[in-house]
């Protein structure tokens, strides 16, 4: 009796394990999948500043994310206030804004970026008001990348002088 009693609870052992082993397969995705989920990259941004064909200034900027996941964002610079009313101030941001996404598809990467890039006016350009006057370049765009090498995601002339920017990155993959 003793010896079907146990038995009985290792064939019910055996099946409880081999369910618990299929529902568990089948609640969570399999693990190549989950870790494409959470790729890490690094995104290196340089910021050209070209005037007459060469290059008079740089600026990096990076930041780490991972694909798939919503916008991420990197923000350096000064909040400026401006009095928009008699006692009313409101301020602006002043600087570099950059934010970008990364998604792997089918073994594609596929980038989206946003930046706005802003400072103040040389003080010829400037009028004669006590209100800031400031000047701005917007470059967005989405493009498909390769990983470790840069790309130009867009150029920009300066209207006010003989100047260009051009924004470059370079995605690398992490892990």
């Amino acid at each position: 009796m003793f010896r079907k009693r146990m038995f009985w609870m290792l064939v019910a052992m055996c099946f409880w394990w081999a369910w618990f082993g299929v529902a568990m397969a089948q609640d969570s995705p399999p693990v190549a999948d989950h870790e494409k989920m959470l790729t890490p990259y690094r995104l290196d941004f340089s910021l050209h500043e070209v005037e007459d064909g060469k290059r008079i200034n740089t600026r990096q900027y990076s930041m780490s994310l991972i694909q798939g996941v919503q916008f991420q964002e990197l923000k350096i610079g000064t909040r400026v206030p401006v009095e928009m009313k008699q006692g009313e101030i409101q301020y602006l941001d002043v600087g570099t804004n950059i934010s970008a996404r990364v998604q792997e598809i089918k073994s594609v990467l596929d980038l989206e970026v946003h930046a706005d890039l802003s400072n103040f006016a040389v003080p010829d350009q400037a009028s004669k008001t006590t209100m800031p006057v400031l000047r701005q370049l917007r470059i967005s765009g989405t493009t498909v990348v390769d990983i470790g090498k840069p790309i130009v995601i867009g150029v920009v002339d300066d209207p006010n002088s003989k100047r260009q920017f051009q924004l470059e990155v370079t995605a690398t993959k992490l892990k």
